[in-house]
């Protein structure tokens, strides 16, 4: 049996940059959307991904689902969440068991307020500082990992 393949120093410069900037970059994103919007991370989150179906609706289930998220935890967060008259819960039509969620109008003008502030922070902290070509690269790089990930789970 061969021992562990430990890392170049090049690729342990790259694994330990990358790995702060996972505990950095979503800080100060979060912090900013904070201050921004009023918004919490997983508040914009949950508005987004409700808002990427025409009707803004998703299953509980599916929506736990593609945001990597147990059905238990959604269902808290919308449970805060309908406090503030941003998501309602509806039993499910096509499912007396199950329930969907659905981004309000109040919802709606949030994530509208709140979506252009985020893009300039993630313009400010990420984009802005890479050339095009690092921004491709970076699409590549990131798209990989994912899609990697995501098979193994299948």
């Amino acid at each position: 049996m061969s021992g562990p393949r430990w890392l170049s120093p090049t690729e342990d410069r790259a694994w330990r940059a990358f790995n702060r900037m996972q505990t950095v970059l979503p800080a100060q994103l979060a912090r900013d959307l904070q201050q921004d919007s009023g918004l919490s991370d997983a508040d914009y989150e949950v508005l987004s991904t409700l808002s990427e179906k025409p009707d803004h609706r998703w299953q509980l289930r599916e929506l736990a689902a593609k945001m990597l998220w147990s059905r238990s935890r959604l269902s808290h967060h919308v449970a805060r969440m309908e406090q503030r008259d941003l998501v309602a819960r509806d039993s499910d039509p096509d499912d007396g068991r199950g329930t969907t969620i659905t981004l309000t109008d109040i919802g709606v003008r949030t994530l509208g307020a709140a979506a252009p502030h985020h893009v300039e922070s993630v313009r400010r902290h990420l984009i802005d500082l890479l050339t095009p070509e690092e921004v491709t690269a970076l699409a590549t790089i990131a798209e990989r990992v994912v899609d990697r990930l995501e098979a193994g789970r299948r």
